[in-house]
């Protein structure tokens, strides 16, 4: 077995979807959020993707999802890439999003295809194509089809690729058989997209089939985990993979721990608790409508995490 094809882009690796504490109150947790950020980069990240699904950028009026952005920029300060979502019904508004990040100061944004309004192919590409144009910053197309209803079409992602409209893809689709093809036509085609994958449980399969990185929501909790399953694969030792990657699948249970809850409300909500419980934030706080896990779902999250040998100070 050979390490991963390299990436055509800078902006390759282990490069979560940062998580965003809240208060108890639903604000800006600034301390929890510096003390989530040095974990991310004590865990040897490559850069950081803020207002993504993990983010809760879909809970955000714009005033919250441009000081989460500045403050995580700020924080960062310049050591790893940052990733801006930009993620929005429309191109519009995504563009007004552009710029906010762009006068904020980021390495790159992330779009998903447009949603809410009925679209097609015609549409997403022009959506994809009136994001680039407006922007010298690299553009990532989000392809999220759980949320958006879309599933991006491989050969129109390449074909942006090649011709410079696009510079890489996240893909959360799910869909395994769509990620090889993709990986396959980028391939083909001279290897225009950096193409990361947002499954966690199946990273050494994205890394098997010629993909670059990974943008894992589990990475906010085991940053390291990511991060040594990506350096092996590059050395081609797959024997560390297997391991680092059946430790990472055993540790994402925390997301079937919680009853009585689903979507981010189960997933993310057992992210942040187990942080919780690690001491890295403050409150497992949830955007509403969604409530915080509480009662036996921490002590579900808490078993998951003990059973691994997490160390936890709450």
């Amino acid at each position: 077995m050979t390490a991963a094809t390299p990436a055509p882009a800078d902006v390759q690796g282990v490069i979560p979807p940062l998580l965003t504490p809240l208060t108890a109150d639903g604000r800006l947790d600034v301390p929890s959020l510096e003390r989530l950020i040095e974990h991310h980069l004590a865990g040897g990240v490559d850069g950081l993707f803020v207002l993504g699904s993990s983010g809760e950028v879909a809970f955000f009026e714009d005033e919250m999802r441009e000081q989460v952005l500045a403050q995580a920029v700020r924080l960062v300060a310049g050591r790893v890439p940052v990733l801006a979502g930009i993620i929005d019904t429309q191109t519009r508004r995504v563009l007004a999003h552009l710029r906010r990040a762009e006068q904020i100061g980021v390495a790159g944004v992330v779009a998903t295809a447009p949603f809410y309004a009925i679209t097609g192919p015609e549409e997403i590409e022009n959506h994809f194509r009136a994001i680039a144009a407006a922007t010298d910053l690299p553009v990532f197309a989000y392809d999220l089809p759980v949320c958006v209803h879309t599933k991006l079409d491989p050969a129109l992602l390449v074909r942006l690729g090649r011709e410079g409209v696009l510079t890489g893809v996240k893909d959360s689709s799910g869909d395994d058989v769509g990620f090889r093809r993709l990986v396959m036509m980028n391939e083909a085609a001279g290897a225009p997209l950096t193409l990361l994958t947002g499954h966690e449980t199946v990273v050494d399969g994205a890394y098997l089939a010629g993909g670059h990185g990974s943008v894992p929501g589990l990475g906010n909790v085991d940053p390291g985990g990511f991060v040594r399953l990506d350096r092996a694969a590059r050395a081609g030792d797959y024997a560390t993979v297997r391991t680092e990657q059946e430790h990472l699948a055993a540790l994402f249970e925390i997301v079937f721990a919680p009853v009585g809850k689903t979507g981010p409300a189960a997933g993310v909500g057992a992210f942040k608790t187990a942080l919780y419980l690690m001491g890295i934030v403050d409150t497992n706080t949830m955007s509403a409508p969604m409530t915080a896990l509480e009662g036996e779902n921490v002590e579900r999250v808490r078993a998951v995490l003990t059973g691994l040998g997490v160390e936890l100070v709450r």
